[in-house]
């Protein structure tokens, strides 16, 4: 198990490293090119868990792990997603068109943003007094509920 990050400094690099869990971390250059798909490679993992990590992914990882990369979207794919549709971007759309539910898409990573199959999707209702910020933290809630349980069963398939 290792944790991949082009931020050393991020939360989940200082959690990884109380737990004793191999950081790694990389540059874009690194990532762009055959570096971080040789890293990878030597650990071979059952499976890749994308969480907060913008980049796409180049097409030598995604075909190197087909199906073994998940990501997290903070809305009900297809609707909102898409290059620059991330955080903030995406529930102010939501807000914007009125949306009366929205939700989180648990998807594989392909070779387009956001385009991969859809492993599991997760709804809440939206009412008229919801605003960007307390549609994201409603969506923030699935995704702390539901993304560590979906990547477990995933783990668990033969």
């Amino acid at each position: 198990m290792a944790l991949f990050t082009n931020n050393p400094n991020c939360g989940a690099a200082i959690r990884a490293e109380e737990f004793s869990v191999e950081v790694k971390s990389f540059s874009r250059e690194e990532f762009e090119t055959k570096s971080v798909l040789n890293e990878l490679l030597k650990i071979n993992p059952d499976l890749v868990v994308l969480a907060g990590f913008l980049f796409k992914i180049p097409e030598n990882i995604v075909r190197a792990f087909p199906n073994k990369i998940i990501n997290i979207h903070p809305a009900l794919l297809p609707k909102f997603g898409g290059k620059g549709m991330y955080g903030k971007h995406v529930h102010q759309a939501v807000f914007d068109n009125k949306e009366t539910e929205t939700g989180i898409t648990i998807h594989y990573v392909n070779e387009h943003y956001d385009e991969g199959n859809i492993i599991a999707q997760f709804k809440i209702n939206l009412t008229e007094t919801d605003t960007p910020d307390t549609i994201e933290q409603k969506v923030r809630g699935l995704e702390i509920e539901h993304y560590p349980k979906v990547s477990h069963q995933l783990l668990q398939k033969p």
